[in-house]
Formats: C-alpha cells, structure tokens, sequence
C-alpha cells in the first residue's frame, strides 16, 4: 500500500516522544515492492515492529537516491538507500540532518548486466558497447569507479539514458549491450522477458575490486536524537524480519505479493535469494550479524568515492554512519542455526 504523509505529520514525528505502544512511523524504501523489501513486510506481518511499540508504514521509492532526501528534509523519519549517494549528499548539504544507522547491503548490489549474444562475456568486453543506464540508478553513480579500478576507457562507451521502465526491456531487444543495475534486479527481469539464461552475464563491482557498501537504513537525526529507543527498536525488527526472510525467501516473497498483487511470488522468491547470498548474508555479517560497517574498509571506500568525486570538504566517516542505535549484536544475528 502506498502512502504519503503529511508535513504537519512528519513535524509530529520530529518532536515524538520516547518509545509508546503503537508510535506511528513510515519508512521509504529506495524501490517499488519486491522480494527484497519482503523483510520489512514481515517485520510487519510476524509482529516485530509491534513487538517494540511502532506502527509502521511502507512508501515504494524511485531508485536508490530517492529516500536521501525524503528523509533529510523531515518528510519520513527512516528511509532506505545507497550509502555513497548519501556520502556525496552530504557533501552538497552539509549539516543535512540524515545518516546511515544500519548497514543492510554488506555487499553492494552495483552490477553491469549484459548479453553475451551483444560480445558481452566479462567486463572485458565493456569497451566500445552500447550501455544503458538510468541517471537516478545507484550503480551508474557507482560505474566511473568501477571504470577506474579496472582501467576501463570509458570514451569508447556509448552512455545511453535510459528510465527505469525501459532498461531491461531494451536491453532484451538488443538496443544496448548491457545496463547498469542491481544484480538480484535487471538479471531476473531481463529472464522474465524472455533472455535465456545463459545468455545473461552479470558483473559485479564487488567482484572488481570496488569496496564500496551499499543500502543501508538511514534516519533524520533530529528525530533520532530525540527518539533513540524508537530508531533502535526499528532497527531491531528490522533484523528479525530479515532473519525470518533468510529462513524461507519464498514463503516471505508472499509479503511482497500481498501489498503488489501483480507480481509472481516464485519470481519475488528468487530476487531475495539473490539479495540474500551475493549482498546481505556475509561472511562479515555471519560473524557480526547485520548493521555494523568495518571501519578500515569504509575508510578504502571514501577513498575509492574520491577517485571520481571531488569533495568540497574532506570526509568524515562519522559523518555518513553510526552504531549508536544498533541493538546488540545478539539481536542482529540473522544467520541460520
């Protein structure tokens, strides 16, 4: 169910008191209902947000940028989305009151997903294709690192812009050679329209040395400061409703389809899985459980952002995310028995 909310509201949740049974908070996601955002469906269906006094509403985003300033200006109090844009943001708007409070995407999304039958095999062969790419995706604002990293001469590529709608679409008619996006996102998409499979390549960043992160829960840190309990009880439900997505990614698909009727459960199934093994289930977070970020690699990974942004302040990690709200590492763990 969509919602938006009013600005009278989100000032009442600016100036919320501490944790009461059925606290009213809505949350943006950084995309539409798929099998990624069961977790926070379940959190609602199995009663973990209840479980900590809150009444949570869900809003489908527009790519990954999209929660950053919805959540910066006070219009929802939490947000999910990319955690580089964030970075950059803050930059642009400094002392904008948002930050990142759990890291969801340990490991990012980021991917070029191609079509060996248009030379597309390895990242080899990116030079002098056609690529497609929607200017709000997180993974094109990724792409010139990834470029970079890897020596790719990024003159000899077409950059064709494409909207979210018709990447995959025209990536299946051969119009662009690959397309930037999220790797559980544009593969399952491209096969839905008909790709065989084995004609899919998927790129990952991670797997090209970008040690960038990726998704994380952010939060307007006014109303954090003065709600603590309320952000950390979200977050703890949170974890459990990922914990119970791991446990059975097809049986959460059905939270998806139950609020996007429209889409096919199997296929919602398959997406999470995906997110599950190459982004979120770690084996950093297997050890740490979920949220916590490894400072020396955050560090590696502002370094890489500067690579192809210059900033107009020197970064400062404490910055872009705190720990400060996570609950114990006990309550994170969402790795199986």
């Amino acid at each position: 169910m969509f919602t938006r909310i009013l600005p009278a509201f989100a000032a009442g949740l600016l100036a919320a008191s501490p944790v009461a049974a059925d606290t009213d908070i809505a949350f943006a996601l950084d995309w539409r209902f798929e099998g990624p955002s069961a977790p926070y469906f379940l959190a609602i269906d199995n009663g973990h947000f209840e479980a900590e006094g809150l009444s949570v509403e869900i809003t489908a985003g527009q790519g990954s940028l999209d929660a950053i300033p919805k959540v910066a200006s006070g219009a929802f109090p939490l947000g999910f989305a990319d955690i580089n844009s964030l970075v950059r943001f803050l930059d642009q708007n400094p002392g904008a009151p948002v930050t990142a409070v759990m890291m969801v995407y340990d490991s990012p999304p980021f991917s070029i997903v191609g079509r060996v039958s248009q030379g597309i095999s390895g990242i080899g062969d990116l030079e002098g294709s056609v690529l497609g790419a929607p200017p709000p995706d997180g993974a094109w604002a990724q792409f010139p690192i990834l470029a970079e990293v890897n020596g790719i001469d990024v003159s000899t590529i077409t950059i064709e812009p494409v909207g979210f709608p018709t990447r995959e679409p025209m990536l299946a008619e051969g119009n662009v050679d690959a397309v930037t996006g999220f790797n559980f996102s544009s593969y399952l998409s491209l096969a839905r329209l008909g790709v065989p499979e084995e004609d899919i390549t998927t790129i990952l960043f991670a797997d090209h040395g970008v040690e960038l992160y990726g998704n994380a829960i952010i939060v307007n840190t006014d109303f954090a400061a003065e709600n603590p309990e309320i952000v950390t009880g979200f977050l703890t439900a949170v974890a459990r409703g990922w914990s119970d997505a791991i446990a059975d990614p097809l049986a959460a698909a059905a939270a998806v389809i139950e609020r996007n009727p429209a889409g096919d459960q199997e296929l919602e199934g398959r997406r999470l899985e995906l997110a599950i093994e190459a982004n979120v289930l770690t084996d950093y977070v297997r050890e740490n459980g979920m949220g916590q970020i490894d400072a020396d690699r955050m560090d590696r990974a502002i370094e890489q952002l500067r690579l192809t942004y210059e900033f107009t302040s020197e970064p400062d990690a404490a910055l872009y995310f705190t720990d400060a709200y996570l609950p114990d590492a006990e309550l994170r763990m969402i790795a199986p028995e």
